[in-house]
């Protein structure tokens, strides 16, 4: 049988294809920030059923053996080339904020972009003793099943609530950990656009967050490329660049509000250039709506 006749018997999972058509129309809509997936609904969460900062002890416990549950699963799909991370630029421009406070920022395209994220950075972070924390959805936390629920719920995630009480206690946390030197990754495009290569316009939060506490960004961005292997739902598995860009300080001399803008902007021009240089092609969106595709609140 030859590769041609091979190529033609894979058959593309149609959720998938219900996804990048989803993808396609929101695109035109100027939609950025909206969600294309079937995510868990969400229940809401109440301020005694989340531990931030892992202050009891069976908290700290069961992070430590998820986190090494994680590890295993990462170096699984790394072996099965599940995953496969090509290349790393700019890593000098995470250590060189070793023990200080921080925003990390990255394009949010596939479940999996932040195992790749940990596994990059987890090696200087582990010479530090700190682990990296990860921003998420609310339903992710409460309602996610198996697995990969618990990994939700225990690998250092912060989730975000609708519930006042416990937003509260999510921003005294964050304050908390951004003051002893952690890291935290939170995905500023919002929903997650599977396999989407371009920057997304940036909502507000990340850069909220960052100016409120007076840290720094550090934008990231993941551009893919095509391999041979074919995953279960018949695409190509990408290969990963993870490129590291060099940290955006708020502006002491600006007020909150400007630094959220400024810093969002610096953050969006960081991937654009770094889209258009990898891809060697310009940043455009179909999106009748041209304003939408500067900054997206």
């Amino acid at each position: 049988m030859t590769s041609e006749n091979t190529e033609t018997k894979i058959e593309k999972n149609p959720e998938r294809l219900k996804v990048l058509a989803k993808i396609e129309e929101y695109e035109k809509k100027g939609w950025f920030s909206k969600d294309v997936e079937d995510d868990p609904p969400t229940i809401p969460l109440t301020p005694d059923k989340v531990d931030y900062i892992n202050k009891k002890l069976s908290n700290k416990i069961i992070s430590k053996f998820a986190m090494h549950q994680a590890v295993r699963f990462v170096k699984y799909l790394i072996k099965n080339k599940q995953m496969i991370i090509k290349n790393v630029v700019g890593i000098e421009n995470f250590t060189k904020l070793s023990n200080q406070g921080a925003i990390l920022t990255c394009n949010h395209f596939n479940a999996f972009d932040n195992f790749c994220i940990h596994w990059v950075l987890r090696p200087y972070l582990r010479k530090e003793g700190r682990e990296m924390h990860v921003i998420i959805r609310e339903g992710n936390y409460t309602n996610f099943p198996g697995f990969f629920g618990f990994i939700m719920r225990h690998c250092y995630t912060l989730p975000l609530s609708a519930n006042f009480s416990t937003m509260k206690k999510f921003l005294k946390s964050l304050k908390i950990l951004l003051d002893r030197g952690e890291k935290i990754l939170i995905y500023p495009e919002q929903g997650m656009w599977w396999n989407y290569r371009k920057p997304r316009p940036l909502v507000s939060g990340a850069f909220r967050f960052a100016a409120e506490n007076k840290v720094p960004v550090i934008p990231m961005f993941i551009a893919m490329e095509d391999t041979e292997n074919i995953d279960g739902d018949g695409f190509p598995i990408q290969a990963y660049t993870l490129h590291i860009m060099p940290a955006i300080y708020p502006d002491p001399n600006k007020t909150s509000k400007e630094n959220i803008e400024y810093l969002k902007e610096e953050n969006y021009k960081l991937w654009k250039k770094t889209y258009e240089d990898f891809y060697k092609i310009p940043l455009t969106y179909t999106t009748e709506k041209s304003e939408d595709t500067k900054t997206n609140e």
